[in-house]
Order: structure tokens, then C-alpha cells, then sequence
């Protein structure tokens, strides 16, 4: 019989979000690198072929997985994105502030009365 004094062992996860919660944060996160600017187009062909790959799968010669190989796809383009690029929109999926230091311009607007 266990002791009251023994800790209990948490079977759950804190920071653990979840199979479908964690495909579907990786979806949005590759959705917003792919309409953000610092990302390098070329970076950006990646997950554009694995969706063209999904959508036509007899271009790829063998047994390539589908499910695998969109995976794989958005993991790669999520790598090689700016690592600072991509903690900035992970941070915003998360309904946090962005991390400081970003390209944030600190300035006045004063709007002046029309011209006749």
C-alpha cells in the first residue's frame, strides 16, 4: 500500500498540448511563416510541394507515404525558417507577446487637420 508521504506521479503533461492540438498548432504555424516576409521564397517551395505531392501523389515514384511525408515537409520548412522568425509566431499561437527584439519601430503619429 503506498505510503501518504510518497509523491504521486503526474500522468499527464503540463506543456504536452496534444496529438490533434499539435498538428493543428503546426498547421497554423507553417500558415503564417508561409505569408511572412523574412521567410526566403525558395524555403517557402517546401511545403508547397508537399501539398502539390498530396494533391498528385503518381509524381513521386515508390510507396511514400502521404501522411509521412507532409509531415516531414512542414518540420523541414519549420527548420530551416529564421529561428527568430518562428519563436515570434509560435509565441503569438500561443496568444503571447512576441519576443522582444523584433523589428518594432518606436514612433509618434499626429494626424494634422485637412487642407482646404
Amino acid at each position: 500500500m503506498p505510503d501518504s508521504n510518497t509523491p504521486r506521479r503526474n500522468l499527464t503533461r503540463d506543456n504536452d498540448p496534444g496529438f490533434i492540438r499539435g498538428l493543428t498548432d503546426q498547421f497554423k504555424l507553417v500558415l503564417r511563416l508561409m505569408g511572412d516576409s523574412r521567410v526566403p521564397f525558395w524555403y517557402k517551395l517546401l511545403p508547397a510541394g508537399t501539398l502539390v505531392y498530396f494533391f498528385f501523389p503518381d509524381i513521386a515514384p515508390g510507396p511514400i507515404d502521404d501522411a509521412l511525408l507532409m509531415g516531414l515537409g512542414a518540420y523541414m520548412f519549420v527548420e530551416l525558417c529564421p529561428p527568430h522568425v518562428v519563436e515570434e509566431h509560435r509565441a503569438r499561437l500561443r496568444g503571447e507577446a512576441a519576443p522582444e527584439g523584433g523589428e518594432v519601430v518606436d514612433a509618434e503619429f499626429k494626424a494634422s487637420p485637412p487642407q482646404e
